[in-house]
């Protein structure tokens, strides 16, 4: 951990993941912003990639299996975050084609706790 993101505040790390994330630098938010011992959460469980993932590298290979299966990515779009104690919610949305799919618009709530100077925990809903 960085002694600059170990100060970071909620409001902070928010600010940079939506920085990030608008960008498509998934992978570089996940190192700089979450913990070692993050976790994930899916709304349901898929074929592709279970309800829970624990762990930064098995975050970061999630994210690495969803961008595999990206065609081409038109836009990708997230609200001003709201910040409540330590958490964060953003909206996102994904102008999409994935491989072997029409082209389509994803959108979820995106929410995060933050312990530490790190992120801890994200959720999506559908």
């Amino acid at each position: 951990m960085t002694t600059a993101t170990a100060n970071m505040t909620t409001k902070q790390i928010a600010n940079r993941l939506k920085l990030l994330c608008s960008k498509s630098k998934f992978e570089q938010a996940q190192r700089e912003l979450y913990a070692e011992d993050a976790i994930s959460i899916e709304p349901q469980a898929s074929p592709m990639f279970d309800k829970e993932t624990h762990g930064l590298e098995a975050i970061i290979e999630k994210g690495q299996k969803f961008e595999s299966m990206v065609e081409k990515m038109h836009s990708n779009t997230l609200s001003d975050p709201l910040i409540a104690g330590n958490s964060i919610a953003m909206t996102a949305f994904m102008d999409v084609t994935m491989k072997g799919r029409p082209r389509e618009t994803m959108g979820e709530l995106c929410v995060y706790t933050v312990k530490d100077g790190k992120i801890v925990s994200e959720q999506f809903f559908m």
